[in-house]
């Protein structure tokens, strides 16, 4: 295709061969009947399965799918990342290759965009299958973003999404390595809709999010967008310091004023614990935000890619 396409659609891939030939499928369902021009970008992100044999399948037998596989495993963040740098749609939407992502929400995502949003965010109501570990998770780190960033996340905000090709080309000058897609599209501004819509369970195979994934991703949205695990260590500080002098003063009446002072270990190590712990912590801390500095200082490459299709 030499004409630009007007709509392109991103779609990070890892290890999701069982699940690409129905998304295609319906995909192509859902997209001819809009009767504009799009392409479909995967993106392989160091797949294992044969995932990239099916992609370069599907390129052989359709002009409008493109494709790119990294070198090794990236990230989902680092993924959706390679598409919008190479989507060239008037208006790109991501979504996950798994189908908890129903494609049958593009139309409304296209329609509010052609009625002037420049970002459209679909937002989840309900995830079939989910357990409620998962769910109250989800709860406390939106609550906890509203809370310690000045940015206006939805609750639930998923990534899938449609973004107009001026905020594309925003997110595009924004070269951070630690991502947090989320947080950096509520962050750009422009004007925003939600979209509400029913997440199925994942169609075939396993979830890509383990709990220390999602951790670190939880992680990796609060450290880029609030100070706060740092001023909480000065706040901390400030408490320990008035405990202690109020510690002091009670000491020096006990010894000037009764004859209850027996020279003893416990008080003493407890305050040595108390406040080891809380430096030990706040090192820790401390060190997040350092390790974000590292990464940004190397200026490695976000990703590397091995092989393109159409691109």
């Amino acid at each position: 295709m030499d004409v630009k396409p007007k709509l392109s659609l991103v779609i990070p891939v890892f290890n999701e061969v069982a699940n690409l030939f129905v998304l295609y499928d319906r995909l192509g369902a859902v997209l001819k009947p809009l009767g504009v021009s799009y392409e479909i970008i995967f993106v392989d992100d160091g797949s294992t399965d044969n995932s990239w044999a099916f992609i370069s399948e599907l390129a052989k037998n359709d002009q409008q799918v493109r494709a790119l596989s990294f070198s090794r495993n990236f990230g989902h963040m680092l993924a959706l990342t390679a598409g919008l740098d190479a989507a060239h749609g008037e208006a790109v939407i991501t979504l996950d290759a798994d189908l908890q992502h129903p494609p049958e929400l593009i139309p409304e995502l296209v329609r509010a965009w052609q009625n002037g949003a420049e970002i459209v965010n679909s937002v989840r109501q309900d995830t079939v299958g989910a357990g409620i570990f998962k769910k109250v998770a989800a709860d406390f780190f939106y609550w906890l973003m509203a809370r310690l960033t000045k940015i206006n996340l939805p609750a639930n905000a998923a990534d899938y999404r449609l973004l107009d090709r001026k905020v594309v080309e925003t997110l595009k000058e924004m070269k951070e390595r630690s991502r947090f897609l989320r947080g950096l599209i509520s962050w750009v501004g422009y004007k925003q809709e939600h979209i509400p819509y029913q997440a199925a369970a994942r169609f075939s195979g396993r979830t890509k999010y383990s709990f220390s994934k999602m951790l670190a991703f939880a992680v990796d949205g609060l450290a880029s967008f609030s100070p706060f695990p740092l001023r909480l260590a000065t706040y901390l500080g400030l408490l320990g310091s008035f405990s202690s002098f109020l510690y002091i003063i009670y000491a020096i009446c006990v010894h000037l004023f009764t004859s209850q002072t027996i020279p003893g270990w416990t008080s003493v190590l407890v305050a040595v614990l108390f406040l080891g712990g809380v430096q030990l912590i706040f090192l820790g801390v401390i060190g997040e935000y350092l390790s974000r500095v590292f990464d940004e200082v190397k200026a490695r490459p976000l990703y590397i890619v091995s092989r393109k299709i159409g691109l």
